[in-house]
């Protein structure tokens, strides 16, 4: 278990404090859902927390096999539903791999990232659009 503490600080925006850490996030509502967009919002730690568990569990997976990911980057992006409920539709992440990885490894630190916790706590009709681009 990990506590956080949630503060709603008005005008649609929330401060989040991880528990252990004592780490502090701020949220905003987006811009089309009648906030600011000043920060990340609700859905944009979703989709960016996404990226973020695919990259960290490939480097749990990278260190057991011997294996650098330093310089790995990933761009995402969060595709919201144009019709109601307001929802996330698709969740694209496109991995640039650092050089040097071995062909052989390759599979496994893609299958580490599709089977990551939030991957697979994400709703079914959340599509996750992920790539991985090798720089050799």
């Amino acid at each position: 278990m990990v506590p956080f503490t949630l503060t709603y600080r008005g005008e649609l925006r929330c401060e989040l404090t991880h528990g252990p850490s004592k780490a502090t996030i701020i949220t905003d509502a987006p811009v089309d859902n009648h906030g600011k967009g000043e920060s990340f919002s609700p859905t944009d730690l979703v989709a960016s927390g996404l990226g973020v568990c695919m990259a960290t569990v490939m480097g749990i997976t990278a260190t057991r096999a011997g294996v650098r990911l330093d310089g790995l980057t990933a761009q995402i992006e969060k595709h919201m539903t144009s019709a109601p409920p307001r929802r996330i539709a698709r969740i694209v992440v496109r991995f640039a791999m650092p050089a040097g990885i071995p062909a052989q490894t390759r599979p496994v630190l893609e299958k580490a990232a599709h089977t990551c916790p939030v991957a697979l706590s994400l709703h079914p009709e959340v599509v996750q659009d992920v790539s991985f681009g090798y720089a050799d």
